[in-house]
């Protein structure tokens, strides 16, 4: 397996990333800490968890994890802050007050003494970026934090971001993490055109689609049992469950059987290996998902495939709309 550098910075990760979102939810103790050691057996080296996945409980059973088994030193351990952690107007954001104090608790949580790669999860919106910028610098000088990232966020704050910590002298972002997946390519547009030029690791969420890309959903309006769709509101559904991307989906799924693969196998080879990835977001809630992913981790895209997927979505167009928990995205006609 061929690991790849994560931005400027030289460390090296494996071609797909854990995401940890249903651990203490969808995916008990247990079975997440079987989850944890297949992707570290199989060659995964970077996990991906956030302050908010089920009320810290992922960060907590990550932390477990790593210390009662001792592997700590062999994961490059990515957490974000950002979202809401409690009811107070504070508890929130990325000013310098919130950072500060959920840095402390993630770490607490996770059971160590520095997070690898800290993400903003959401650009600030209510402050200038210079705020959150310096608190993460901070953070770094004072050996809590090694590398810093960002999430969702919009080409031109990422290109603001570079500009400010280079005036300021500040830590740069090494990474972006965006939602990409065949059925919504709108980063294609600006968004991977600045992290390649400026070396930002790309860590795409959703490259599944929320599983549409695995042949999870049939309809628009009926979900599987323990899907994630049962968990969304309405509006979540209608923006990310199209008809159209169901029959992207479909389309997919033939032409995995025809090449010996799973659908989601196929539509993980197709964005781990596009322009500017580094290592794509898998979120497993079982370990059978897990195992599937694992199946392609060495693999590459047949070239000649490329342009296939092309005629099913345009580069830079979308069929779905994974951008719809992000307020700048203001472009919501699908192709």
């Amino acid at each position: 397996m061929e690991y790849r550098r994560l931005g400027r910075s030289g460390v090296l990760v494996s071609p797909l990333c854990l995401g940890t979102m249903n651990f203490g939810g969808a995916t008990d103790e247990s079975d997440s800490f079987a989850i944890m050691q297949k992707a570290v057996d199989g060659g995964i080296n970077i996990f991906d968890t956030a302050n908010v996945y089920n009320a810290g409980e992922s960060e907590r059973i990550i932390g477990k994890f790593l210390k009662e088994r001792n592997l700590r030193e062999q994961v490059i351990l990515a957490t974000k802050v950002y979202n809401p952690v409690g009811n107070l107007p504070n508890e929130r954001g990325g000013t310098r007050y919130h950072i500060i104090k959920a840095c402390d608790d993630s770490l607490q949580r996770l059971q160590t003494d520095h997070i690898d790669l800290y993400q903003i999860h959401r650009p600030p919106s209510n402050h200038p970026q210079d705020e959150t910028l310096r608190a993460f610098d901070d953070l770094i000088r004072a050996g809590k934090v090694r590398y810093i990232g960002c999430s969702t966020h919009p080409a031109w704050m990422v290109m603001e971001s570079i500009h400010l910590s280079e005036i300021h002298h500040l830590n740069r972002y090494i990474s972006e993490q965006p939602p990409y997946n065949l059925l919504d390519r709108r980063v294609e547009n600006e968004l991977i055109p600045v992290c390649q030029k400026y070396e930002l690791a790309i860590l795409p969420w959703s490259p599944l689609a929320m599983g549409v890309l695995a042949g999870r959903y049939s309809k628009t309006d009926a979900f599987p049992d323990g899907s994630r769709a049962q968990r969304w509101d309405q509006g979540m559904r209608d923006a990310r469950i199209t008809q159209r991307g169901i029959e992207v989906g479909n389309t997919v799924g033939r032409m995995a059987r025809e090449r010996g693969l799973t659908s989601s196998q196929l539509s993980l080879l197709w964005i781990k290996d596009q322009p500017g990835v580094t290592s794509p977001v898998i979120g497993p809630r079982t370990l059978a998902h897990l195992e599937d992913a694992l199946g392609i981790i060495d693999k590459s895209l047949d070239d000649a495939d490329r342009p296939l997927f092309d005629e099913l979505v345009h580069p830079g167009m979308a069929v779905a709309d994974y951008h719809n928990s992000s307020e700048w995205m203001k472009a919501r006609i699908l192709a």
